[in-house]
Parts: C-alpha cells; structure tokens; sequence
C-alpha cells in the first residue's frame, strides 16, 4: 500500500490522469447500459429486418442520403425527431428501428428521443454507415434530377 502512496505523492499528474480514465469508462458504461437503445451490429441490424420486419432510420442531411443509404430506409432529419414529427414512421412505433448516422455518434440522440416518444424497439446502428460499408453491404444512390428537392 505504501508503494501506491509513494506513486501518487510522486506522480500526481499522472494519478489524475488514470483516476481520469477510470471514471470516463465507467460512466460510459453505465450511459451504455441505461440508454433507452441498444448497438446493433450491421448483421444484427439485417436481421432485425428480415425476421422482425424493422426498418432503419436514417438522420443525416438530404446530400448524404442522396450519396448513398441503406435500401428501404426512412430518411429524418434529427430537427424533425426533436419536432415529434415522425411521418411514416409513426406506422412502425412497435416494429424495431434502426437509428442510423455516419458514424454512429450523431445518432444516440435521436435513438433516446424515439424511445422517449414511445416507440418500443430502437437499436443504433454501431459505428454508422462506416460498419456497413466496412461489412460490405449495399447502398443505394439517389438519382439527381428526378424532381427532388
């Protein structure tokens, strides 16, 4: 026990610095276990769509979902969430939904807000569309020029 006195007397900064870490990663843990959502993995995320008939949700600007997004997602915007203004997905409140951001941070938010507004199922995807890319799986693009606004 001594030697752990004689550490921090000598190294105080770095004591900080650990004690630091240690509280970080229990509080994120603790966020993580008492959020309204769960991660899904990209596989998970698929067969949550497929089994359960889930559908993704997809809050990144009108150019990125042009870019590329996951076939049959529903794009809001966060705004619009923060508004409770759902559109079509208010038909699929008891369905699983797949909050979905570019890299999986953007989007927690959004995941804690639907839950907060009743619907029973929200997952996130993990780590974005950067997972489904890196996994490989398909995008579809939107075709400018098709009367989009």
């Amino acid at each position: 026990m001594q030697q752990y006195i004689d550490f921090v007397t000598s190294n105080p900064i770095l004591s900080l610095v650990w004690v630091g870490l240690i509280v970080a990663i229990i509080a994120s843990y603790v966020k993580q276990k008492t959020a309204g959502y769960k991660y899904v993995t990209p596989n998970e995320a698929t067969a949550l769509i497929n089994r359960e008939n889930g559908v993704f949700v997809d809050i990144r600007s009108r150019d990125e979902y042009r870019g590329g997004h996951i076939a049959g997602s529903l794009h809001i915007l966060p705004s619009q969430i923060k508004e409770q203004n759902y559109g079509e997905l208010e038909n699929h409140k008891n369905a699983p939904i797949i909050v979905v951001c570019k890299t999986g941070q953007t989007a927690q938010e959004s995941a804690n807000l639907l839950h907060k507004a009743g619907f029973d199922n929200v997952n996130l995807l993990k780590d974005g569309l950067i997972s489904w890319n890196e996994a490989n799986l398909p995008l579809i693009r939107s075709k400018a020029g098709k009367g989009n606004k």
